[in-house]
């Protein structure tokens, strides 16, 4: 008979033993080494078979071990000394306390960061792949620098998927049920203890409840919304079933729930704590793109603003991060369903909030879309990416160049404490204290000590022996847990003990392994190094200098392609005479990636150019010592220096995608049997590579500090968060007298903008010479229609620079042209154009609006060309 529910009976705590619960109940302890060795010594055995989850651990152990803990005073010693670092972790003024006092009046007082997964650890699996541990990574670091955001997300019943293999290598999904009482969370009460829920209103007079939970993530809440109640119909239940799963009306009702209801979990989960409330909220990627509207309908029913002004003043105050460089990962709904499910929303002129998802295809909502209107500011997550999305969503500002566009870059980081290993974390402890608490082990950072990246320079102080010996420890770990994972994986397909003795003795300590783990759709091209199997059998088996490659990932289930890929994969290594140099490990979580992170050599990386966002997984490895084999692509292409590793020679110019897959992996063999391989290889008489160690060291001394989440973070809070809650502060106050000001304003402006107009433009050499020379300068008289506009509306610049043959200015530069006198409805406008560089050279004059207000010149969408 199968249980209905499952839930864990823990002995109670000895009264010495409480504030062990305390440590648990914060999942600070899940990057913290003290409490990490405290939790390990309840019950080292229950730890490694509760697969190093407390909550398990602490169901499991006995009242007699209780009791001997409580009367272990080296125990209690430890504990003592755990909470008190929790306690004044949670209390004292951090890096983000300390630049407020420097200049707190332009600091948010809360940030609410809004994103479909999180990925916090393993046992909390509310995460599928690269998204959602970058915004566990932010809130984490968030946590350690004491920035006060406010995470928000949905609590998924069956999480993402847990991954097995099928004998012939075919990826086979499983979805537990996770019942929250086991998870790490707790529940939202009210002050009258009542569970704090939620409700949204849907189609067909339905109404959908959700619970908050909440999980504490260090000194940042995380608010996690569960429609698995009674008081739902089965149907509503199953909204919060599972990640990415289901048909598009499932996945347009969990983004509402996600965004409009996650702006009323934080309003709820403010009034019962008394935490700040948000002045900036930050989506990140478009999932999360309806608390927008939620706020703008809290605006117009709660203060009587009109469309207009509640939407000046939310987007003032909101961040839109994108992670996609390709149209097809945008979330797009049909329009229809998504005007039958807003028409619930009171006080909303549905025919604006269309609008705002706008595309080419006008039955088409598209999400991307409407986190760019709706934010005035935005960014991608690596300089490339930036300039990608800047081009991918040109349409949306006609009539600018490319470079124009007003999206940014933030490069995204990691959580050093969290994927570092404890022997690299001891090497920059001792050897590097200002870089080790800016990694999250020390709570004095200063703003200064964040904005350089910390003090890495120690590391030079590390001998090459040490650093080698290292090296070698965490490889032995990586290759003894590929071991028990090969074991039990090919146990799950079908062998049986005595097949599987090969397993004992699969991969070496001692040769040079290459990771490769990430999602698994087409364009990360998992089976790039399968072009020549013959060529990659000789790279594995290499008598002298063999290559061994762990690899991993999961594909979406229902990418059939993604799953070809793997058992393609599968097929390759499952070969017996290459299965002990080459496997592909099932399950990829954060669990494993430790492992892999701490134990590669290498970090390979070969996407299609420019299809990486960003990449973090590099990152990871790179903090450990790994050296990174990738395509210039995402953060590599930005940070890659030629001594941090070795990039893959890219084929972007190939139009052929076949063709471009042969050239590009024969770079990848090329590099490893002629560079990486001997490299790696080339010892000295003490059995140590001496010009590998040399760019290990590199790697941590130039790459730890810049990919660092604490960089990131403190990135996000200077350039986005910092100027977006000023401008809100600006928007709402007097009774949000600026927002009015600022709609009337923008209204008036598009009105009249068609008829703004360059109506000549005159150029004058000031040396009054025949021909233009280096030095001279151009006075430049322009004559412009304003339509009604008054002059200090608009701005009106010359953009001059070099030209092509086909007259487009490229290195464009500009300078204000300053209004003269108006006539006739014209205003004449006047400025100089230095000639500071020989050659073919081009100007124009362009007008656009112009208030104290707009973030760009470019926000408004609005140009006037000469």
């Amino acid at each position: 008979m199968k249980a209905l529910r499952r839930l864990t009976v823990r002995a109670a705590f000895p009264p010495a033993l409480t504030r062990l619960g305390e440590i648990v109940a914060n999942l600070r302890w899940s990057w913290d080494r003290d409490s990490l060795d405290l939790l390990q010594s309840v019950d080292p055995v229950l730890w490694e078979t509760s697969e190093r989850d407390p909550g398990r651990m602490l169901g499991a152990v006995t009242a007699e071990r209780l009791a001997e803990l409580a009367a272990d005073e080296v125990f209690l010693a430890k504990l003592d000394q755990v909470h008190t670092s929790l306690t004044r972790y949670l209390a004292e003024p951090l890096w983000y306390q300390k630049r407020a006092a420097e200049d707190g009046s332009t600091l948010p007082s809360a940030i609410g960061y809004f994103s479909p997964e999180f990925g916090i650890t393993e046992v909390l699996p509310q995460y599928s792949g690269g998204l959602g541990i970058l915004a566990g990574d932010h809130l984490k670091a968030a946590s350690d620098l004491g920035v006060p955001i406010i995470g928000v997300g949905l609590l998924y019943g069956s999480g993402y998927f847990r991954q097995s293999l099928s004998r012939d290598g075919w990826q086979l999904e499983h979805y537990p049920s996770y019942d929250p009482q086991g998870l790490p969370i707790s529940a939202l009460y009210d002050a009258d203890r009542n569970p704090v829920r939620i409700t949204l209103g849907l189609p067909e007079g339905r109404t959908l409840h959700a619970q908050v939970w909440v999980a504490k993530v260090g000194r940042v809440p995380l608010l996690m919304l569960d429609s698995d109640l009674e008081e739902n119909d089965a149907s509503l239940r199953q909204i919060t079933d599972r990640l990415y799963g289901g048909g598009v009306d499932h996945r347009l009702e969990q983004e509402l729930l996600l965004g409009i209801g996650g702006v009323r979990a934080i309003r709820a989960y403010c009034v019962a704590t008394g935490h700040p409330v948000p002045e900036v909220f930050h989506t990140n990627e478009g999932h999360a793109g309806f608390l927008g509207v939620e706020r703008i309908r809290e605006l117009m029913s709660g203060y009587g603003l009109s469309w207009d002004e509640a939407l000046q003043a939310v987007r003032s105050g909101t961040v839109f991060t994108t992670h996609t460089p390709v149209p097809a990962g945008i979330d797009r709904f049909p329009r229809d369903l998504v005007a039958t499910h807003l028409a619930t929303l009171p006080s909303v002129p549905l025919e604006n909030v269309l609008a705002l998802g706008a595309e080419e295809d006008p039955g088409v909502f598209n999400m991307a879309h409407m986190g760019l209107r709706l934010g005035q500011r935005a960014n991608g997550v690596s300089l490339l990416h930036g300039a990608v999305s800047r081009g991918m969503f040109n349409a949306l500002w006609p009539g600018f160049d490319t470079e124009e566009v007003p999206i940014s870059s933030i490069t995204n980081g990691v959580h050093a404490p969290t994927w570092m290993a404890r022997e690299i974390l001891d090497i920059a402890e001792r050897e590097s204290p200002t870089g080790y608490a800016l990694l999250g082990g020390g709570a004095t950072t200063s703003a200064q000590a964040v904005a350089a990246g910390g003090g890495w320079e120690g590391i030079d102080r590390v001998g090459d022996d040490e650093l080698w010996s290292v090296r070698r420890t965490l490889r032995a770990r990586l290759v003894e847990e590929i071991r028990r994972r090969v074991q039990a994986s090919n146990f799950g397909r079908g062998a049986s003990e005595s097949e599987l003795r090969w397993t004992q003795s699969a991969f070496d300590p001692d040769v040079l392994t290459i990771g490769f783990a990430r999602r698994v759709p087409s364009y990360k091209r998992l089976t790039l190094m399968l072009r020549e199997p013959e060529r990659l059998k000789a790279i594995l088996l290499d008598p002298q200098r063999p290559v061994q490659i762990v690899l991993a990932g999961k594909s979406h289930p229902a990418d059939d392609g993604g799953k070809q890929l793997i058992a393609q994969m599968v097929a390759f290594a499952d070969h017996a005479d290459v299965r002990h140099r080459i496997t592909f490990l099932p399950d990829y979580d954060i669990a494993m990636a430790r492992y892999l992170y701490w134990g590669v050599d290498v970090w390979l990386n070969n996407p299609l150019r420019p299809l990486e966002a960003c990449g973090t997984s590099g990152m990871k490895a790179a903090l450990n010592g790994a050296l990174n084999l990738s395509i210039l692509d995402g953060w590599w292409d930005e940070w890659y220096d030629g001594e941090n590793g070795w990039a893959i020679p890219s084929a972007s110019g190939v139009i052929d995608d076949d063709r471009r897959d042969q050239v590009e992996a024969e770079g990848l063999y090329d590099l490893i049997e002629n560079q990486v391989a001997p490299r790696f290889y080339d010892c000295d008489e003490s059995g140590v590579p001496r010009h590998w160690v040399q760019m290990v060291r590199h790697t941590l001394k130039n790459l730890g500090p810049k990919v660092m989440a604490t960089r990131m973070v403190s990135d996000y809070v200077e350039q986005l968060y910092a100027p977006a809650a000023v401008s809100a502060r600006a928007m709402t106050a007097d009774g949000f007298a600026a927002a009015k000001r600022a709609a009337a304003w923008r209204g008036q402006v598009q009105s009249a903008w068609p008829g703004v107009r360059v109506l000549y433009v005159d150029s004058l050499l000031s040396s009054h010479a025949a021909h233009a020379q280096l030095g001279d300068a151009l006075q430049l008289r322009a004559e412009v229609a304003l339509n009604g506009l008054a002059p200090q509306d608009v701005g009106v610049e010359a953009v001059f620079g070099p030209v092509d043959t086909d007259e487009r200015l490229s290195t464009t530069t500009t300078v204000p042209l300053v209004p003269v006198e108006s006539t006739d409805g014209a205003t004449r406008f006047e400025g100089t154009v230095p000639l500071e560089r020989t050659g073919a050279f081009g100007y124009t004059v362009r007008v656009l609006p112009s208030a104290d207000w707009l973030a760009s010149s470019a926000e408004l969408g609005l140009i006037a060309l000469a």
